[in-house]
């Protein structure tokens, strides 16, 4: 959806103003008489980079920085050093099969996203961190290194055997999304977590982003009033010859030092470990590294309650093997599809999947749809999530800013793109949207907004609270204050994008299954009879 600038910030200010109202609402009388709301936002604003511990509520690390290495630093793992909490992590090793990775993690991008450990830490510091060229020696040294975590950001076909390797060996692990290459081996690794008795997290950030905590925080108050439909999209242009980034030039270095030695790692040849994302056996395209979020955004939104089916249409629509088709279409081997279209069902709070209410009072029909697509030849749109309810509309971007809107009601105060709102009490005590015709927002829209300007998108978060529960001892779950995306949540996620997968390939809807969620249950989608077993 395009909006004015002007549009944009009164849809800034209006979220701004429903969170620090509705968030003062959930304060007991003991937690005002110690801060104001306003007190409390100029302190988490000040707090930052360390927001996640004041906001979430975990106290500051006790103890050493939890000795860490990293292995793998390509993009992800690269982004992830500039953003981990040198006082929640000491970064003692990294390790990467690539020469051009390993001089990365030190040296950077030249910008912002990743600038290296050097810039990070300072160049006395950095030089103490070990280099190796592949995990095995890693692990090797882990008692000369004093190690005790590791964070994985390798190719997704390794995440499974590396993250098992790491807990035999004792160590506390936190791997990039998504959680495997299929859910057999999810849940391989939930029974080696707890086998091991160590700590194993995935990196979706997003249960770690204030930003959108405050939003669902929204949802959950009934600001937006029922949900029926949230879009979702990450959309690129892709469409000019070496715009691609899931298709880099492959360093000479990279080239000369990997020759020959591929297979031993899991890979046919040195472009399908640097080329990865591209290839079904080490990727699983679209869904798996950008729908994934989407769909995990939209499941938070929803009460993290498990799918009920979904359907949709993916091809390999714009790149080919033979460069004929549309005026841009270049050629190009990859086996992902380059546009994928997909439809979720999800159960409504009333929907007796969703577990919240007597079976008298639920209704199959409560049904919450969820779309996702991404292309590869428009990036207008680019990645975000829009949830639409009765009474509102709420619009994440970027994982940077959230937007809210009033709808128009019949009889009283209009709403939509131009109206500024405020929050009050409603006739049942519930907070309701009401608008103003004030040119300028509130105070609480000003102070809420001082703060959202400052958090990151839950990189530094997630690595802040891992180190945390590693130092606390803490095993919980999400639900009592342990990790808040631990191996279950995380194989959730998976089975939502691996199933979409598995639906645009066999051209079929898809109803999800309890005990696919199960990890003490051997059963998966990949092997599910009713999916594949008419397939020849």
């Amino acid at each position: 959806m395009q909006l004015s600038d002007e549009q944009k910030q009164v849809g800034k200010e209006n979220f701004n103003e429903a969170v620090g109202t509705v968030r003062d609402e959930k304060m007991t009388d003991l937690e005002r008489q110690g801060f104001t709301r306003r007190s409390f936002i100029k302190g988490a604003a000040a707090a930052v980079p360390s927001l996640g511990a004041v906001y979430f509520g975990y106290e500051k690390l006790k103890g050493d920085p939890v000795r860490t290495a990293f292995i793998g630093t390509g993009d992800e793992g690269s982004i992830l050093i500039t953003q981990h909490p040198p006082d929640y992590m000491n970064i003692v090793a990294i390790a990467d099969l690539r020469p051009s990775n390993r001089e990365r993690a030190f040296h950077g991008d030249g910008n912002e996203h990743r600038v290296g450990l050097i810039k990070k830490l300072g160049a006395e510091p950095a030089s103490k961190i070990q280099r190796f060229d592949n995990h095995k020696d890693l692990i090797a040294a882990k008692e000369e290194l004093g190690l005790e975590a590791v964070v994985i950001a390798v190719p997704l076909n390794q995440h499974m055997p590396l993250a098992i390797e790491c807990m035999q060996a004792g160590l506390h692990v936190l791997s990039e999304k998504l959680m495997a290459h299929n859910i057999d081996e999810c849940k391989q690794i939930i029974r080696e977590q707890k086998k091991a008795g160590v700590l194993y997290a995935v990196g979706h950030q997003r249960h770690y982003s204030v930003l959108y905590d405050n939003a669902n925080e929204l949802v959950k108050q009934g600001l937006l009033g029922d949900i029926k439909f949230i879009r979702a999209q990450w959309h690129r242009n892709n469409s000019w010859p070496g715009r691609d980034s899931w298709r880099k030039p492959i360093p000479k270095e990279d080239m000369e030092a990997l020759k020959g030695k591929t297979k031993e790692w899991g890979y046919e040849d040195v472009e399908q470990m640097c080329h990865w994302r591209l290839f079904d056996k080490t990727g699983g395209g679209l869904m798996a590294e950008l729908g994934s979020h989407q769909l995990d955004a939209s499941s938070i939104f929803l009460g993290k309650v498990h799918p009920i089916a979904v359907q949709g249409y993916g091809g390999r629509n714009f790149y080919g093997t033979n460069g004929v088709g549309s005026k841009d279409k270049q050629e190009d081997h990859r086996e992902v599809d380059d546009h994928v279209y997909v439809t979720f069902e999800f159960p409504g709070p009333h929907h007796p999947k969703s577990g919240k209410f007597p079976e008298s009072e639920t209704d199959e029909n409560d049904i919450v749809i969820v779309t996702y697509s991404s292309i590869n030849t428009n990036g207008l749109e680019p990645y975000g999530e829009t949830v639409f309810g009765s009474r509102g509309t709420l619009m994440v971007h970027l994982e940077q800013e959230a937007l809210l809107f009033k709808e128009n009601q019949p009889g009283g105060k209009p709403g939509g793109l131009d109206q500024r709102l405020y929050v009050i009490k409603g006739k049942g005590g519930d907070v309701v949207m009401d608008t103003t015709e004030s040119l300028a927002p509130a105070t609480q829209a000003a102070v809420a907004g001082d703060t959202m300007q400052k958090i990151s998108r839950g990189y530094t978060e997630e690595m802040e609270h891992f180190c945390h529960c590693i130092r606390t001892e803490n095993f919980n779950g999400p639900n009592d204050g342990g990790l808040r995306c631990n191996g279950e949540v995380a194989m959730a996620d998976a089975i939502m994008a691996l199933t979409s997968n598995l639906a645009m390939k066999y051209h079929r809807r898809i109803e999800f299954k309890d005990e696919w969620f199960d990890p003490d249950s051997d059963a998966t989608p990949e092997t599910d009879p009713e999916i594949v077993g008419d397939i020849a």
